[in-house]
């Protein structure tokens, strides 16, 4: 029984991920946002586990990835259509908080135009069918990360759904941005960019510099900017690691040596 406990934190990551795509569907992303959250815990906490209790088997590893498929594809997908489907069709009311004829949740018809935000998913997908392929050991990634992405375009969503700093009423009158967003964030999940890990491996600052700047970064962020802070907590990953590509593969050819 003992080997099958990271595999059900894994299947919580699932059933949390398939509760927030529900909620997004009936215009809810604040409770949706709450489930993802949980999507993200009970991701790490397979893995921790998987390590604290010394098991690990094939099968928890397409698990982890099937889960993630749902949790950190569809439903950054589902957010994404969700704004766009608001703004072209008032078809997922609920989304934008502060219109007031949106107010009133109701299940959706499909919107067409709205529908090349899950290409975000057919792109998540993608990349973790490549990383349950890739077997090079790394201590970074290649290409921005699932959860990463999600992180991203939750932050937009609480944010559009507040109007904070403006930023719905700005989706609201410029919806051509929503979709230069599913392109940059679907290429960067499947693109060859080295990004840093935020795995702390030892006490060394040199080893952990990186990952400490972030978080610092991360805390500052998230103080002054709330939930648009998560979003602005990406970019600055993203920017970090694009301008610290040398040092990032530097220090993976060191590990594996």
């Amino acid at each position: 029984m003992r080997k099958h406990i990271p595999n059900l934190l894994t299947l919580s990551n699932l059933f949390c991920g398939c509760c927030a795509v529900v909620l997004l569907l009936y215009g809810q992303p604040v409770a949706a946002a709450w489930f993802t959250l949980g999507s993200f815990l009970f991701d790490y906490a397979d893995g921790m586990v998987a390590r604290a209790l010394h098991v690990s088997c094939p099968m928890g590893r397409e698990l982890d990835s099937l889960a993630d498929v749902v949790s950190f594809g569809v439903v950054p997908g589902a957010m994404l259509y969700g704004l766009l489907a608001t703004i072209f069709c008032a078809s997922a009311p609920g989304f934008l908080a502060w219109v007031p004829e949106q107010s009133v949740a109701t299940l959706p018809s499909i919107c067409p135009v709205a529908l090349p935000a899950f290409v975000l998913s057919m792109l998540a997908a993608y990349r973790l069918a490549r990383f349950n392929l890739d077997t090079t050991p790394r201590n970074y990634f290649v290409g921005l990360s699932t959860p990463g992405c999600t992180v991203f375009v939750l932050g937009l969503t609480l944010a559009a759904h507040n109007n904070q700093f403006g930023i719905g009423s700005f989706l609201f009158a410029q919806p051509w941005v929503l979709y230069i967003i599913v392109g940059i964030f679907s290429y960067l999940m499947v693109s060859d960019i080295p990004m840093f890990g935020l795995k702390f491996r030892s006490m060394r600052w040199q080893e952990n510099k990186m990952p400490l700047l972030f978080l610092g970064l991360s805390f500052a962020a998230l103080f002054f900017l709330k939930g648009l802070g998560l979003s602005v907590v990406i970019l600055f990953y993203i920017l970090i690691s694009i301008f610290s590509k040398n040092i990032i593969l530097a220090a993976g050819k060191s590990s594996s040596n």
